[in-house]
């Protein structure tokens, strides 16, 4: 990352400030020790280190002013509770994917992925351009809660399964670890969904209390080692077609900060929201190699199950639609953006990666 341009941004170089003097500007910069719950364990360092490197993008333009320091899932609360417990004050702030909480309020699902929504593409351009960010944070405001974007994972896989998906017959009964609001759709074609925290999936998986985990992509994935109790890797993951990540501040503890250390975590947030998926875009392709060397049987789930389920979605917005007013608001707002993304994709990254897929087949790349 240019550091430079980071912290110019931020607005604190001294380029931009040549009028301020000395005193002014370490008035604007009071020490601060803030701590950061993360959902996720430090195995991760792709998602738990998206956290890390947050922290010290804010550390560096504040001169270590401003130091946060983070916390992985369990240290101070559960993976699945650290949004919770930054609503309740108990801790500053957290790392987290919003989707987790849908069980309090479905409306949560938006800050992360929705089933057949938004690519991360789609999304950051939704957040950012769409009023998205806007549309969340009056949401998250009635939670005690100021958010930000920071980090997607990209379109995420389909999971691991301890038997082979032919049809639709074959998913009813199957226990699923499957996050946020993808389980209430995939319940209906028979699934039954699991709400399990990263670092227990494996555990559940080997010894058969569930028959199937979704869970990120490959580097991921290989690193938890999934394919060594569910060989079966199916794809994509249409639930999450790009699963955003988000920085949650108590809402008290926001406003006590000042505008500039406001301004820092908003940049701080968007810095790490592109490094975590140019990682993840860097890491998983070797990582997919390792899995299919190591026995991972890939296959895209069959086309009755991926129409099913689109079908479900439709029905769940539906009845949501119907019986809760936030939920709507920001459906329909998502749902008007994503005809316009994927009108112009057709015409854009498709087309161009449709004809460079053709040639790696050609063995061409």
């Amino acid at each position: 990352m240019d550091r430079r341009g980071f912290i110019r941004k931020a607005g604190i170089a001294a380029a931009t400030v040549p009028a301020l003097a000395s005193p002014a500007i370490a008035q604007s910069m009071p020490e601060l020790k803030w701590r950061m719950t993360s959902s996720f364990p430090k195995a991760l360092d792709t998602i738990y280190g998206t956290a890390e490197t947050f922290a010290k993008n804010i550390a560096e333009a504040s001169d270590n002013k401003f130091q946060i320091q983070v916390f992985a899932a369990g240290e101070i609360v559960p993976g699945l509770e650290a949004a919770n417990a930054v609503s309740a004050g108990t801790v500053e702030m957290c790392h987290t994917a919003s989707y987790y909480y849908w069980g309090k309020d479905p409306t949560f699902a938006f800050g992360t992925a929705v089933p057949f929504g938004l690519n991360s593409r789609h999304q950051n351009a939704w957040m950012y351009y769409g009023g998205g960010i806007d549309l969340m944070n009056e949401f998250y405001a009635t939670k005690n809660l100021v958010a930000y974007p920071c980090g997607n994972t990209g379109a995420q896989m389909g999971g691991w399964f301890r038997k082979e998906i032919k049809s639709v017959a074959d998913m009813q009964g199957l226990k699923m670890r499957i996050g946020g609001f993808g389980g209430k759709v995939i319940s209906r074609i028979g699934v039954v969904p699991q709400q399990i925290a990263g670092g227990e999936i494996y555990q559940a998986l080997e010894k058969g209390t569930i028959d199937a985990a979704e869970w990120v992509g490959p580097y991921d994935d290989e690193k938890l080692g999934f394919h060594k109790v569910a060989p079966y890797y199916y794809y994509p993951g249409w639930w999450e077609g790009g699963a955003m990540l988000h920085t949650m501040v108590n809402t008290a503890k926001w406003a006590e900060l000042t505008p500039l250390y406001q301004s820092l975590v908003k940049t701080a947030c968007q810095a790490a929201n592109v490094d975590m998926q140019a990682k993840y875009d860097a890491l998983n392709p070797g990582a997919l190699k390792k899995l299919a060397a190591s026995g991972a049987k890939l296959a895209p789930f069959p086309q009755d199950v991926l129409e099913a389920c689109f079908n479900a979605a439709n029905e769940t917005y539906a009845e949501l639609n119907a019986s809760n007013a936030p939920f709507k608001k920001i459906h329909d707002a998502m749902m008007a953006f994503r005809a316009d993304a994927y009108l112009w994709s057709q015409f854009s990254e498709y087309q161009f990666d449709q004809f460079m897929m053709g040639q790696q087949r050609k063995k061409l790349l």
